[in-house]
């Protein structure tokens, strides 16, 4: 390469810098609107008493937000100059031989050193900020539990996925990122398609709509629309938050509505199906394929792009390891590519605002966009929503339009 591991150094902790001080800016432009007035046509959404309340907490979670990164930044910094990564390295190869154990150690102990160093933030927000709002519902044993199952996760699927592609990087060479492309495909279209069968039920349970009025009009809005549905299921949220959310997902047969409880208890049967409608649109319009084809595509050029630099041995050297390795090539390919990631993740953003109107409109037609208009402020209500965050928060960061601009296109 042209550049020296010194230079890639500094390019490296430039990234990291760069990144903290744009998200700390945007939220700053982001917290300079909270108290601007409400747009007239959102002038319902809030009560006086409520909307004190949701600025309230707009601002907790600004100055946790704040403080919470600054901490993060200043540990990887530390961890950078203090030659963590070569301390790690050097302890996971006094255990192993084998270049994937080596991998997965290396990687086990940052991750875990990670959550353990994050745990105390992770508690503060559940248990004080979230329950000082009204939000949280989740008791200790269901967080320790949650914690538990996300590790082994982490475990099973990072784990099985790293030493799969280490196995073909070590196997092919520099084709390796093709095998390892095929096989995340593979993996992404199984999770997506089966998302809701294998992952949720290890977090919460799941039941079918229990039969009555409002299983009985969604299965004739559905039959109405040509869509079949007759997965329509009811996950209990509650167990954690009083915020209520609705999602697809699944393939052909296996396709599923989901319903969270919350929302089940806080719209009206004709809201709620405004809701399934809106999810309806999302497959109707071709969203979801849209998105995998994405998330495939995205992986090809991130995995090809690694496969052009991976064995470069300055990769190491610039972060202090003079025995280059795929795992800490890794970590510093993993910071150089955060500019192309966070140029894929404005792109994406940009086709799902998009496709959110498509799915709003799509209710509006098949059902009523009123009711929809009220779900919307209901739940932005229970959230305590922001009504007025700042345009260029939005355009980096919103997946969704605000309330705002769908209740103005609706």
């Amino acid at each position: 390469m042209l550049v020296s591991p010194d230079s890639l150094f500094i390019i490296l902790i430039s990234i990291i810098v760069f990144n903290f001080l744009k998200d700390s800016f945007l939220d700053f432009l982001n917290s300079t609107h909270f108290e601007n007035k409400v747009p007239e046509i959102l002038s319902d959404v809030y009560d006086e008493e409520k909307y004190l309340k949701s600025q309230d907490y707009k601002k907790t979670q600004y100055e946790f937000t704040k403080y919470s990164r600054i901490f993060n930044l200043t540990t990887i910094l530390l961890f950078f100059y203090l030659d963590g990564f070569l301390i790690i390295d050097d302890f996971s190869r006094s255990y192993f031989d084998s270049s994937i154990l080596i991998s997965l150690f290396f990687f086990g102990i940052i991750f875990f050193a990670n959550e353990i160093i994050n745990l105390p933030f992770s508690v503060y927000f559940t248990f004080i900020i979230e329950e000082k709002y009204g939000f949280n519902k989740t008791n200790a044993k269901t967080f320790i539990f949650d914690k538990i199952k996300s590790w082994i996760l982490t475990i099973l699927f990072g784990g099985g996925i790293l030493s799969f592609i280490i196995f073909q990087f070590e196997l092919i060479g520099e084709q390796f990122w093709i095998v390892a492309w095929i096989f995340m495909t593979i993996l992404t279209v199984l999770i997506n398609g089966l998302y809701a069968q294998i992952i949720v039920p290890l977090f919460n349970k799941q039941s079918k709509l229990e039969v009555g009025e409002l299983r009985s009009n969604i299965e004739k809005y559905a039959k109405k629309t040509g869509f079949d549905l007759s997965n329509i299921f009811v996950i209990d949220g509650s167990k954690r938050s009083t915020k209520a959310n609705a999602y697809f997902s699944g393939f052909g047969k296996q396709k599923r509505v989901t319903l969270y409880d919350t929302l089940v208890n806080k719209l009206s049967n004709n809201q709620i199906i405004s809701v399934i409608a809106h999810e309806i649109g999302h497959y109707k319009k071709n969203h979801i394929i849209f998105n995998l084809i994405f998330s495939v595509f995205q992986t090809g050029i991130m995995l090809y792009v690694l496969s052009l630099f991976i064995f470069q041995p300055i990769f190491s050297e610039a972060i202090g390891v003079t025995n280059h390795s795929f795992h800490i090539g890794l970590i510093t390919f993993s910071i150089l590519y955060t500019p192309i990631s966070e140029l894929f993740s404005l792109i994406f953003n940009i086709f799902s605002r998009k496709f959110e109107y498509q799915a709003d409109e799509y209710a509006k037609k098949t059902f009523d966009g009123i009711y929809l208009l009220e779900a919307l402020k209901i739940l932005s209500k229970d959230s305590l929503s922001n009504l007025t965050p700042h345009p260029k928060y939005v355009w980096w960061h919103y997946s969704h339009p605000t309330l705002f601009e769908r209740i103005t296109r609706l």
